[in-house]
């Protein structure tokens, strides 16, 4: 999954690819790398961000969704909101998945509008909001506790009416984690992968990876500077149960899988 952030304010990418033009010709080309899914954002929901106003939401990604329809992108495409207004409108622009980091919780109107479109759908757990989630995150068990929440909410989405052959489960790296929190959970992924669901896993250059990437007090700064490590994690992520990946360095991540299934069983990804 290729992560296209159409926003001023994303912690690794916020300002690229704030034009039409730009977003569409980085999607063909992370579609070009081997991406299998284009993630398209418009609202940042990284620690300390605020909600986007639903219009201003809209008026980011819908022109973005319109222009790839246009020229034919075939890979599907996702749209990561939690606003069921945007959602609708990025359905009827052709997005086929729902990725709602708030796991349908943060607007009531949005497992029915997913549940009606019939689009495929990603829960992610988080603890807290995006302006919160940083400030104090706190669990017994995280392990135990991921799994639980996104087992509830998997049974929620179904009793809404989505398919349950549509839903595939984020445990939300770094969204009301730890560092040792994120590397418990994917320490024991298998853990989670047992949910009777796709596994999602997000690493992709997060702050868990600058601090543990770079020297003793000098963190990794954002950015391209966190991809060696961001492959580690997506390799131990793959081997250990997950079934998608969402990375910014779709062409990196595809190579190293190729050659880490080589390596196991002299197959391709």
């Amino acid at each position: 999954m290729g992560i296209l952030n159409v926003t001023p304010d994303s912690f690794s990418d916020g300002g690229l690819y704030r034009t039409a033009d730009a977003a569409v010709d980085h999607a063909f080309a992370m579609a070009a790398a081997g991406a299998d899914i284009i993630d398209v954002g418009g609202e940042s929901t990284r620690p300390g961000a605020r909600p986007v106003p639903t219009a201003e939401e809209i008026g980011r990604v819908i022109p973005v969704l319109s222009a790839l329809r246009a020229r034919g992108l075939t890979v599907p495409i996702s749209i990561d909101t939690r606003k069921s207004a945007v959602a609708r409108a990025a359905f009827a622009e052709g997005a086929a998945i729902l990725n709602d980091v708030s796991a349908l919780t943060y607007d009531p109107a949005m497992a029915e509008a997913a549940a009606r479109a019939g689009v495929a759908v990603i829960l992610m757990h988080a603890q807290g909001t995006p302006e919160t989630m940083q400030l104090a995150p706190a669990y017994g068990d995280v392990v135990a506790e991921v799994r639980d929440g996104l087992a509830a909410r998997r049974a929620a989405a179904i009793a809404a009416g989505i398919d349950a052959a549509r839903i595939a489960l984020d445990p939300g790296i770094g969204f009301g984690k730890t560092l040792e929190h994120n590397l418990a959970l994917l320490r024991n992924l298998p853990a989670l992968a047992v949910l009777g669901a796709p596994l999602v896993v997000g690493a992709s250059r997060k702050r868990f990876i600058g601090a543990l990437g770079g020297p003793p007090g000098a963190p990794l700064p954002d950015g391209p500077a966190r991809m060696p490590g961001s492959l580690a994690v997506a390799l131990h992520a793959a081997r250990h149960g997950a079934r998608i990946l969402r990375v910014h360095d779709v062409a990196e991540t595809v190579q190293a899988l190729r050659l880490q299934a080589a390596l196991d069983d002299g197959g391709t990804p």
